[in-house]
């Protein structure tokens, strides 16, 4: 079980790694349940302050088990057995890094969505995958990619769900950056490091969270929303390290996230 999502220390980065390269990292409950517990772990650890996550061998994730799937046609469909919900990573207040080293579909494509930003190789294969397999968009992607690319294209990629390369997926914003495959789980690291070094962990967490309230609220209120949130930030011990930093040139030294709990 242990073995089943890999960890890495990097400085203040944690690196995931999904971990069934013999089934390109397909996800079944076990998977589920190590990942949504080390995604916990690292939000309330303060030395933690971004997380990366890739897959093990040629695949990030090819989507669910089929042979859970299958189980799941004369058992019918059953809950996950996670005490978190599948969408726990998308309301990290850390910054989570996808890295693409392959093959994102389905549920593993979903997973990609639900982090910050997605790092990819050009070669890796998106696919929605769920029309395909008669089933409905899962666990938020319908929310998530008109978001991302706009309905058009989102109905495109859900309806016929096609294979998609990052290559392609750059172009329509649903690949924020092209690596590599030697680099680009050092390119999202460094990335990682760069925002855990040099960004304040508590104006990340309100920022991900102003991005992800606002999409549901219109421009006037996000404006007071932000209004109130910088009179909470002056506050903070964060806005005076900040400008004396800058001043002094030297790197800040940002107080950690409190856990959660």
């Amino acid at each position: 079980m242990t073995d089943i999502v890999l960890t890495e220390r990097r400085g203040a980065v944690l690196v995931l790694t999904l971990n069934r390269p013999d089934r390109l990292n397909a996800w079944n409950d076990e998977l589920e349940v190590r990942y949504l517990d080390l995604l916990a772990e690292a939000e309330d650890d303060p030395e933690i302050r971004a997380v990366v996550v890739t897959g093990a061998g040629r695949g990030f994730c090819a989507g669910a088990d089929m042979d859970r799937l299958s189980e799941m046609e004369s058992s019918g469909y059953a809950p996950p057995k996670s005490a978190r919900p599948r969408t726990y990573p998308y309301t990290l207040r850390k910054p989570l890094i996808a890295a693409l080293n392959g093959a994102a579909a389905g549920i593993g494509l979903v997973e990609a969505l639900y982090c910050d930003l997605r790092f990819a190789v050009p070669t890796a294969k998106l696919t929605t995958a769920f029309a395909r397999r008669g089933l409905i968009g899962e666990y938020g992607i319908t929310w998530l990619l008109p978001r991302l690319v706009g309905s058009s294209r989102a109905l495109d990629l859900l309806l016929s769900a096609r294979i998609v390369l990052a290559e392609e997926a750059a172009t329509f914003g649903l690949v924020d950056r092209l690596c590599s495959p030697e680099t680009l789980l050092d390119e999202a690291v460094a990335y990682a490091q760069d925002l855990a070094g040099h960004c304040s962990p508590a104006a990340m967490a309100d920022i991900k969270a102003q991005v992800r309230a606002d999409l549901a609220r219109g421009f006037d209120e996000a404006v007071g929303e932000a209004h109130m949130l910088l009179e909470n930030a002056f506050t903070r011990p964060d806005v005076p390290e900040g400008v004396r930093s800058y001043l002094e040139r030297r790197p800040p030294a940002f107080p950690s996230l409190p856990p959660r709990g």
